[in-house]
């Protein structure tokens, strides 16, 4: 049975000093919880406050997002190796506000995702269609080209680690929500490119989460989906009751 996990995007909110008043009061809130894994995502600026917060805790620490290269001249980039020696254990890849803003592409996603990968962190790979791509009916169509090439090259025993989230577009930070069902059926679809890629087994196991609005009155109706493995929270993981009430639907 595969765990669930519930993980916090922050994006661009809160200095170091709000960060660490956030863990004061969430982590004696989830301290006792088990039945899944529980991972934040802050600023780059908050990770270190984070770590030192979470150290000896049931919650882990994880970037936003990660350059392909280990070094170089890439001004304003953070490499994994930057991430490993701080403690972080999960990295977000390919989120639609780094798609849509900051041009990433699906080649640049495959290119993280196997850096990530091979410095054992734990990549949260998201994909997931606009408004107008549903509307259309092109949802199955952009999913399957979105895993087929962020997968690309990759083997089964190298993506271990892996993690997909969906994440419609057309509900992030819009107060909209794909109905589990919709979720569900998403899912579907990711699980099976993953299976085409990977193998059956591999596929059967691959954590999927969903993203996109979630708020402590939807997702127990989310999470309750036999095909929904988690939840990549924004807005609503900003607030530790919010998202303990999440973490603890």
């Amino acid at each position: 049975m595969r765990k669930k996990l519930i993980a916090a995007n922050w994006k661009m909110y809160k200095t170091p000093e709000q960060a660490a008043a956030f863990f004061r009061d969430f982590l004696p809130m989830v301290s006792d919880h088990t039945r899944d894994e529980i991972v934040v995502c802050p600023p780059y600026i908050d990770l270190q406050i984070a770590i030192e917060a979470a150290r000896g805790s049931n919650v882990m620490i994880g970037a936003q997002n990660v350059h392909w290269e280990k070094e170089g001249a890439f001004t304003g980039e953070i490499s994994v190796t930057m991430l490993g020696a701080l403690g972080v254990t999960h990295v977000i890849i390919g989120h639609s506000e780094r798609r849509q803003y900051f041009n990433e592409t699906d080649d640049t996603v495959n290119r993280k995702l196997e850096i990530a990968l091979e410095n054992h962190l734990t990549p949260i790979v998201c994909v997931g269609e606009v408004l107008e791509e549903r509307e259309a009916g092109l949802t199955e169509d952009v999913l399957r080209r979105q895993c087929m090439r962020a997968f690309n090259g990759i083997s089964a025993r190298k993506a271990a680690k892996l993690t997909v989230a969906y994440e419609p577009v057309w509900a992030i930070g819009t107060g909209k929500t794909a109905t589990p069902e919709m979720a569900a059926d998403a899912h579907s679809v990711i699980r099976h490119e993953a299976g085409k890629v990977f193998g059956d087994q591999f596929a059967e196991n691959l954590r999927i989460l969903y993203g996109g609005s979630v708020k402590p009155e939807i997702c127990t109706a989310l999470l309750c989906e036999e095909e929904i493995d988690g939840a990549l929270v924004g807005g609503a993981s900003l607030d530790p009751v919010s998202f303990t009430k999440i973490v603890k639907y």
